[in-house]
């Protein structure tokens, strides 16, 4: 039997009875730097309602169409994200209401959930991150997290679909981002039970003052077999087997995740006005691994670059552009994750 909506008892937030009011659910996409959608989907149950309450569209639409790309599997997510975002209002009934309650109690989708780093301005950012806040009568609860999933959110995006009958959490698109919801990520790869294949690497790095738009500097095309960019070559056997060493020799696939971004949670950057860039590899499925920084890298970035250098002869990564303290940072934070 299904409990009276307007009272839930949580023991995952607090050890007394209370009552939820409203939950918000605000989703952020990045995709090329410039091309991110941020979402907020409200749940009001006081009000017996649920909206979309916020929109952050970046450039909007024509970057999309003007920009340069090594592969395209992102834009129709794009696409689809904002055109999902509408006005309309989505009424609950008492009976739904009691349902999701319920529903949302047996879950414990909270309950010894640690949540990560999270800020709406943030130095390196992923593709995919969420901040949940549950408010009460006389509380709120916030939940942040980028990798680090609750282990019901498959279960919680389910039943959400199931009472507003569409795919709040972006599920289906959620399994086109090499994230831990569905995929596993670790030193030397991105897994679905086998190791997936990369189809395509890119880079771009660019000047945040005098303003310059992003762009690839660098694009790796293993299906044409071609390099891009500041380097035109074919891409033979060698190369292919030389760059997929160098991203498991520096761990470049976990760049993502919090653990790899010590030097930059240390210190900010000399020159705040500095440089951007991104990098993207896209895997067979067409799954989506990305990440970007403003003015700030990775720890095994620079080892990485230094690496590429002895190689081609070229700063290819640009680390030219690192001031001299942020570079021993680098150097000290990177060698103890390359050391591990």
């Amino acid at each position: 039997m299904f409990v009276l909506h307007s009272i839930i008892i949580l023991s995952n937030l607090t050890n007394v009875n209370i009552m939820i009011e409203k939950i918000e659910i605000t989703q952020r996409f990045n995709f090329k730097r410039l091309n991110r959608h941020y979402e907020c989907f409200t749940i009001d149950l006081v009000n017996k309602n649920a909206y979309y309450k916020i929109s952050e569209r970046g450039s909007g639409d024509k970057f999309v169409k003007e920009s340069p790309l090594c592969d395209d599997t992102w834009v129709d997510i794009l696409v689809d994200l904002r055109r999902k975002m509408t006005s309309e209002i989505h009424r609950m009934s008492d009976s739904q209401i009691d349902r999701f309650l319920h529903d949302f109690t047996e879950l414990e989708l909270f309950k010894d959930f640690e949540s990560e780093e999270f800020s709406y301005f943030e130095k390196i950012e992923l593709v995919y991150s969420c901040n949940v806040i549950i408010y009460s009568t006389d509380n709120y609860e916030e939940y942040s997290f980028k990798n680090n999933y609750p282990p019901n959110w498959i279960r919680f995006g389910e039943l959400l679909s199931e009472i507003f009958k569409f795919d709040v959490l972006h599920l289906n698109y959620q399994k086109h981002l090499a994230t831990p919801l569905y995929y596993d990520v670790r030193e030397d790869g991105v897994y679905a039970g086998n190791s997936l294949n990369v189809k395509s690497i890119e880079f771009g790095h660019y000047r945040t003052y005098p303003y310059e738009l992003p762009n690839p500097r660098l694009i790796i095309n293993f299906d044409e077999n071609e390099i891009n960019g500041y380097i035109e070559k074919e891409l033979i056997d060698s190369d292919r087997q030389l760059i997929l060493n160098l991203l498991k020799k520096y761990h470049v696939y976990m760049w993502i995740f919090d653990d790899y971004h010590k030097k930059s949670n240390a210190r900010d950057p000399d020159d705040l006005e500095g440089y951007d860039w991104y990098l993207e590899m896209v895997f067979e499925g067409d799954v989506i691994w990305h990440i970007f920084g403003y003015n700030d890298y990775p720890d095994t970035y620079v080892h990485l670059a230094r690496e590429v250098i002895e190689i081609t002869g070229m700063d290819l990564l640009e680390i030219n552009t690192i001031a001299d303290g942020d570079l021993e940072l680098f150097e000290k934070f990177g060698a103890e994750k390359l050391l591990d």
